[in-house]
């Protein structure tokens, strides 16, 4: 059980013949074109001409492995041997295409660029170790192929991606990551900065026991970030409004949440009261006009009624808190 921990049953790439290695070198060229195709149908939806990008990446691939096996019939015939890259110590490895999902611009962008990166490693590895002069110049031509700064990526990203069609794209994923993140990133950092703000200021003045509004506030903002978490994920699944994954919704709402709750509840980890106080005031207004800016950076809200909406609903909310404390 260790042994197969550890890796024991790979083999070193050092030990590969030369037969081996253009064996997954094939196999290695069919995966990658499978995960440029389902790159390419992911991305189909919303970003048309990206997933063009990755359909022809695919083909490429095919060529890429069509050569090869060309040059393992000539030398060595039809039967190929099954050898992957999970067989060999120390190979980069893939992951498959539903552990990246969903498909972002960004991710799948940078996922190619490290694909050609390894394979172009691998290659110049591959030429070192093989003595047939037909067959060294292919590899070379191959890791030429995967690291030129004219690679098929950047290539075939110029004919199908022009600047509006690229802005189309990018305000595709914007969007995507504001209905995905921000908006309920926000959502929970209004409620836990604000729902908050009474019970943890009441206790304040009610008790002036810093300890006790700490224990108040950590109560409030962790029970509240919970409840806004679970309450995200089941309120939409995200498949007909296109507002992205309830798991990933939810958990920033929920993070967000408690966020803005222990914001102001931390400072009563100061034994002196009225300091603890203080810092909470300072705090508490640091956190509303940050909610007023993403509101106005990424809502689109203008300054003047984001501003009048965060201050005065805050406002309203800390003073309850504190007539409900001196009560």
């Amino acid at each position: 059980m260790l042994s197969r921990f550890f890796g024991a049953h790979r083999r070193p790439f050092s030990s590969l013949t030369e037969q081996e290695i253009l064996a997954l070198a094939i196999s290695s060229e069919e995966d990658d074109a499978r995960i440029y195709r389902s790159y390419a149908d992911g991305l189909r939806e919303d970003f048309p001409h990206s997933a063009a990008v990755f359909d022809q990446m695919a083909e490429e691939e095919d060529g890429h492995r069509a050569a090869l096996i060309a040059v393992h019939q000539d030398r060595f015939g039809d039967r190929i041997p099954l050898i992957r890259r999970e067989h060999v110590r120390g190979y980069y490895e893939r992951k498959p295409d539903w552990l990246v999902r969903p498909l972002g611009l960004d991710r799948v962008r940078a996922q190619a660029e490290l694909m050609e990166e390894q394979a172009h490693r691998f290659y110049i590895e591959a030429a070192k170790r093989t003595e047939d002069a037909g067959t060294r110049k292919l590899l070379g031509d191959l890791a030429a192929a995967e690291k030129s700064h004219e690679s098929l990526a950047h290539r075939l990203s110029e004919r199908h991606l022009g600047i509006e069609e690229r802005a189309e794209e990018d305000s595709t994923a914007h969007k995507q990551f504001v209905l995905t993140y921000v908006q309920p990133g926000l959502a929970g950092l209004m409620d836990g900065s604000v729902s908050t703000l009474a019970p943890i200021f009441a206790a304040a003045f009610a008790t002036g026991d810093t300890w006790q509004t700490f224990l108040v506030g950590l109560a409030a903002s962790i029970g509240a970030g919970i409840s806004m978490g679970f309450t995200e994920v089941a309120s939409d699944d995200g498949v007909i409004s296109g507002r992205g994954s309830p798991i990933k919704r939810g958990i920033t709402t929920g993070l967000m949440t408690a966020l803005g709750g222990l914001g102001h509840a931390l400072p009563y980890l100061i034994p002196h009261f009225w300091t603890a106080t203080a810092i909470a005031f300072v705090v508490v207004f640091i956190e509303l006009w940050a909610i007023a800016w993403i509101q106005n950076r990424y809502m689109e809200t203008p300054w003047s009624r984001a501003t009048f909406q965060v201050v005065l609903g805050g406002a309203l909310v800390f003073a309850a808190g504190m007539l409900i404390g001196n009560a």
